[in-house]
């Protein structure tokens, strides 16, 4: 008899638990490796103030985030530049009704190592450093005798699309440059290296210190306000996308992501809140 109601009560804690799991809905989010710690952070924001959702958040990159998305793998792609004119097809062939949601603005930071005497860089010497046109910074005038260590970000990046559209124009990477997997891993090797260049999220930039430089480029500074005036000429939008009008656990993120808590940590982790276009 002790046995059968030991074993009653083993079942019902099993059931109890089981039923609390069914009562969470779980939201994926994956992509951006620019937006990953936004979204981390405002994740677990999310959850302590929702502890009936679930929200699991993933890099790999803008490219990964968008497959994912259309793939049916995610509930929410972070994306640092706009889909590609070939997934909105994509989206359209699989009968998806894809949504673009703006969550911040960002300014692409042109870096170097503190200790290069470089401060300001426009965009077609850019293209020549980066093509391969110039590899040295003697070159520019630098009082730095040592090949360029170009650092550029993976194909799967939004980063490097957003580089490519408006610093590469039409022409291919050069063979020699360093192509790494996120904003962190290019602001790493920056920091340890003297001849390097690479470009990153401002937030990164910003993270770097005293430890890297960011170049002004065309002669204006990657900041907030010149990224939102358009003046600087790497701005860019962060973007979250979703299939359909966001629902349930994944609207009441968004609405997280849009409202005062959010913005305050998208400004915090050094991007651009939307709400400064409403100043």
């Amino acid at each position: 008899m002790k046995k059968v109601l030991l074993s009653s009560l083993v079942l019902c804690f099993i059931l109890s638990l089981s039923g609390l799991s069914w009562g969470v809905e779980k939201v994926d989010v994956q992509g951006s490796t620019t937006i990953l710690p936004i979204m981390q952070i405002i994740a677990e924001e999310f959850m302590a103030q929702n502890e009936d959702i679930e929200v699991t958040v993933g890099g790999g990159g803008s490219g990964v985030g968008i497959s994912a998305l259309l793939d049916g793998v995610t509930n929410v792609a972070m994306a640092s530049r706009d889909m590609k004119e070939e997934e909105w097809q994509k989206a359209k062939e699989k009968g998806l009704d894809i949504r673009e949601i703006e969550i911040a603005k960002d300014a692409l930071s042109v870096i170097v190592n503190y200790l290069n005497p470089i401060s300001e860089i426009d965009v077609d010497t850019l293209q020549k450093i980066y093509t391969g046109g110039i590899s040295n910074w003697q070159e520019l005038g630098v009082a730095l005798d040592g090949e360029i260590v170009i650092i550029s970000r993976d194909t799967n990046s939004g980063t490097f699309e957003v580089f490519n559209e408006h610093v590469l124009r039409g022409e291919e990477l050069a063979d020699k440059a360093l192509r790494l997997p996120s904003n962190q891993a290019v602001l790493n090797e920056v920091v340890s290296n003297p001849n390097a260049m690479g470009y990153v999220g401002l937030g990164y930039a910003q993270q770097g210190g005293d430890k890297i430089k960011a170049l002004t480029v065309n002669g204006v500074e990657a900041s907030p306000e010149k990224a939102l005036s358009g003046e600087y000429p790497l701005s860019r939008g962060l973007y979250l996308y979703v299939n359909g009008e966001p629902q349930g656990a994944v609207k009441k993120l968004i609405d997280f992501v849009l409202g005062p808590e959010g913005q305050t940590i998208v400004e915090e982790e050094g991007f651009i809140s939307l709400s400064l276009n409403e100043d």
